[in-house]
């Protein structure tokens, strides 16, 4: 800890310990776990991870408080909602730092993804004050319908390594906006981004017990998970990570019946059809495999190219790949950082061995780089089959896996093949082709000719094995709301 206080400016934000209640616990009561940093694997901080006791006494706090956080005007919680947006804003930097440090991310993104995740801040300030109910027409004149929106009450927000600070803000801001008050628990891999969230929406003025924030060690956190969603005062379960995960948390929150939020693995196909701006092609395949290292559940995990042009495309990305610069996160000019730990490694090897014993050939990278053990070359293979485990499994690693295709039907069918069905791309400048393509790829959120498409005005969420629910836009809010219906007779 003592090196991230010669680089964090706002000491305020460096905790090593809960937030429950309005108050830090830095004491340790159970094992300990250490945060590195993926580039060097310098240890950044110990933290101590969660007793039982302390789990549910973080959810006895944000019982406690809901009620009170939910009798403040929307108004009154749009307000201090605007103070977090601007203390985020004012220590941008150091939370960027922060990221760098933890997640291995370049500096250039972590900063965009700081100011992405304030967005959903001031998104939601906004959105608090648009909470309406409705008055229903009825069947019996001396009777009127009132419909309600009111808070479901606690939730649990369960977030993921690789966007340490959006995922947060992107389920806590909604939260907050509804009149929820928040046990969040994030990933063991990344906590320190968390605790400097959590600290500034302290400072912001949400009230004790409205935001609380306990860790675990990876041996430690599903024991952790078990404590908080047993509790029956929990009412929500808000979940970013792998679909193995959110299946085994799906089977915790049904013996207290929790509203879900579920986002969970993809393996979006990213399509070039041969009427295609290959250029443009290029650049966004680029965009979406290589960004964060290939570490999001959005990112293209197999590009179907049409034979026609199969060629010149591929010829076009390794171009674009051999122009990507590799280096630790907090160098100048790097755009591709280390992978998050060696298991990471191990899967984007492994998916390589198998697509080249099966018949693909590496054509750009392929191999660990020999600036350090999580630093893997950004890679391109050509030849793939769907027969491949890279095919059928998410790598999340810098790998694009190139594959031909004959026909629009063909096309389809390859990226439907999949129990996945979150996010996809396809490049066409055929109109017809275009809506035909949107209507029937089994997709929660597609871009035509358009690699980034998430933004806090936009609804993101699978179909399939890819999750349940939407975060961002107005949509986002309504997974933390209940509808009650009031018949008032009589009249």
């Amino acid at each position: 800890m003592e090196n991230l206080r010669k680089v964090i400016r706002n000491a305020a934000v460096l905790r090593t310990g809960h937030l429950i209640d309005g108050d830090w616990y830095e004491n340790i009561e159970r094992n300990e776990f250490e945060v590195c940093n993926p580039a060097n694997g310098e240890v950044l901080a110990t933290l101590p991870s969660a007793t039982n006791a302390q789990a549910t006494a973080a959810v006895s706090a944000a019982h406690r408080a809901q009620p009170l956080w939910a009798s403040k005007t929307a108004k009154e919680r749009a307000a201090i909602l605007m103070k977090w947006y601007e203390l985020i804003l004012a220590n941008r930097e150091d939370l960027a730092i922060l990221m760098t440090l933890e997640q291995g991310k370049p500096l250039a993104e972590a900063r965009g993804e700081v100011l992405f995740g304030a967005s959903f801040v001031s998104w939601y300030a906004e959105e608090a004050k648009r909470i309406q109910g409705e008055v229903l027409q009825t069947y019996s004149a001396d009777r009127r319908v009132l419909i309600l929106r009111q808070p479901i009450g606690v939730v649990v927000a369960i977030t993921p390594w690789n966007f340490p600070s959006a995922m947060i803000t992107r389920k806590c801001a909604p939260a907050l906006a509804a009149g929820c008050s928040i046990v969040l628990k994030p990933s063991e891999e990344t906590p320190l981004s968390a605790i400097a969230l959590c600290a500034l929406a302290r400072e912001a003025g949400i009230p004790p017990g409205v935001i609380n924030l306990v860790m675990a060690g990876r041996d430690d956190a599903a024991a952790l998970g078990r404590v908080l969603l047993s509790d029956d005062r929990v009412r929500k379960l808000s979940f970013t990570g792998s679909t193995a995960t959110g299946k085994h948390l799906m089977r915790l929150a049904a013996d207290n019946v929790l509203k879900l939020s579920l986002e969970l693995g993809g393996n979006a196909p990213l399509i070039v059809f041969d009427d295609a701006d290959l250029d443009r092609a290029a650049e966004g395949a680029l965009a979406s495999k290589f960004r964060n290292m290939g570490q999001t559940c959005t990112c293209a995990n197999r590009i179907l190219v049409q034979r026609g042009v199969y060629q010149a495309f591929a010829e076009k990305l390794v171009e674009k790949v051999r122009k990507l610069r590799l280096g630790p996160g907090t160098e100048e000019n790097v755009t591709q950082g280390p992978l998050i730990n060696s298991r990471a490694v191990e899967k984007v090897r492994a998916h390589i061995e198998d697509a080249v014993a099966k018949g693909a050939r590496v054509i750009q990278g392929g191999h660990v780089s020999a600036k350090g053990p999580l630093f893997f070359e950004p890679t391109v293979l050509a030849d793939v089959n769907p027969e491949m485990q890279i095919c059928s499994d998410e790598t999340f690693g810098p790998v694009a896996p190139l594959l031909a295709f004959d026909t629009e039907e063909e096309a389809l069918t390859l990226a439907n093949a999949t129990q996945y069905g979150l996010a996809g791309y396809f490049y066409t400048r055929d109109l017809s082709r275009a809506f035909r393509m949107a209507e029937r790829l089994e997709l929660g959120a597609i871009g035509i000719n358009e690699a980034v498409i998430s933004s806090e005005a936009v609804p993101i969420g699978g179909v399939k094995q890819s999750g349940i629910g939407r975060e961002g836009a107005h949509h986002g809010i309504e997974d933390f709301l209940e509808i009650k219906q009031v018949t008032i007779g009589g009249l």
